[in-house]
């Protein structure tokens, strides 16, 4: 390998990480990781009802005989109370956050639904034109789309040939994690190989209605597909995430999420903050949800069962677009292991009737689980 060609790599301690994990007992592992949603579902309830009023003591007792008659247990009886929060009633159907991830997961996916954590394998498996992906830097090389080799000498003029800001989003970043910003001044590729394996893609100018609500983060589309026992896909649930006013990307801890219709593509009237309040207009423009349709929303359906079509294997997976000023779909990421199903669940829900999900026998969690939503 050529010095041009070569960006020295960070040491990273995932090796050691990994040799001390083995040695925690399964059972602690799974132990920690209901504990963990345990924990969460309480906190997000305890809000829901400091914000909405006590909820309905029957339709609790539903959902805990539901937990018990359907998945067997009561640890999966949080998240069902948080739904039932939410709704302000209890549905049957529903799945639980926590059961998903130890039972539905596991079963549906396997480990096939981590290749979405790796950012330059989209182009081979999916081989799209809706992604902005310009070039991967992967264990100490720079690769163009097409997995050639570029010559570090012309790196900043393939990025900023026609673009002035660039995104780089390092492999497994989730919930608005591991995503930076670059302009041609700023990029270091010193520091890129500090980051880690990631995508260089283009900086989206989002769609007019958007910005009418956030100028400086662009907006994402949460769609979610569910392969059936035929490997057919369709879309399950949507929702958009919005960035604070003063975000330059939306992130998890300060999203605000509207539910979308998925057969019209129009928002709720009602939206969410992070811990999960109710609003009716986005808090930096005082604009309302209400009355407006997502641009594109057929070809977005469309570009995500046309995606999920070419990896029938991984039969859950959640798609994060956008739509550019031209009305045009770009997949910022796809998240295939344990994507987010709870928010869904709760305000669109039950999302995923007749997969059976729901019969799915729940396993000990791996030691090496990822507990967090991507």
């Amino acid at each position: 390998m050529s010095n041009a060609r070569r960006i020295s790599m960070s040491s990273s301690p995932m090796h050691r990480r990994q040799s001390v994990a083995r040695r925690i007992p399964e059972w602690i592992v799974d132990y920690a990781y209901h504990r963990w949603h345990r924990v969460q579902a309480r906190r997000i309830f305890n809000e829901i009802e400091k914000n909405s009023g006590t909820v309905n003591k029957r339709y609790l007792t539903m959902a805990k005989e539901y937990s018990l008659d359907v998945f067997g247990s009561k640890r999966f009886f949080p998240w069902l109370r948080v739904y039932t929060a939410v709704a302000g009633k209890f549905i049957e159907g529903w799945i639980p956050d926590n059961f998903y991830g130890c039972a539905v997961v596991p079963q549906i996916k396997g480990k096939y639904g981590q290749t979405s954590n790796l950012k330059c394998l989209t182009k081979a498996l999916l081989n799209a034109e809706y992604f902005p992906d310009i070039c991967y830097y992967v264990n100490g090389l720079l690769l163009d789309i097409e997995y050639n080799i570029i010559d570090l000498d012309y790196i900043k003029s393939m990025l900023f040939d026609s673009i002035k800001m660039v995104v780089y989003k390092v492999d497994g970043s989730r919930q608005g994690s591991g995503i930076h910003f670059f302009d041609k001044d700023s990029l270091n590729l010193s520091y890129i190989s500090e980051l880690g394996n990631g995508v260089f893609q283009k900086f989206i100018i989002q769609n007019e209605l958007f910005r009418k609500f956030s100028e400086k983060s662009v907006a994402t589309l949460r769609i979610t597909t569910a392969a059936d026992s035929d490997g057919e896909p369709d879309v399950r649930a949507c929702y958009l995430r919005l960035g604070a006013s003063d975000d330059t990307h939306v992130q998890s801890r300060t999203h605000i999420r509207v539910p979308i219709d998925i057969k019209t593509g129009e928002f709720s009237a009602v939206g969410y903050l992070p811990n999960w309040m109710r609003i009716e207009y986005y808090p930096g423009t005082q604009l309302k949800f209400a009355g407006h349709r997502i641009p594109s929303f057929n070809d977005c359906i469309s570009v995500a069962t046309t995606l999920h079509r070419k990896i029938p294997f991984v039969r859950s997976v959640g798609w994060d677009l956008a739509v550019d000023h031209d009305g045009k779909v770009k997949v910022m990421e796809w998240n295939a292991e344990h994507n987010d199903i709870k928010f869904s669940e709760a305000t669109q829900g039950p999302c995923f009737l007749g997969l059976g999900w729901e019969k799915i026998s729940p396993r000990k969690m791996g030691l090496l689980v990822q507990a967090r939503d991507a």
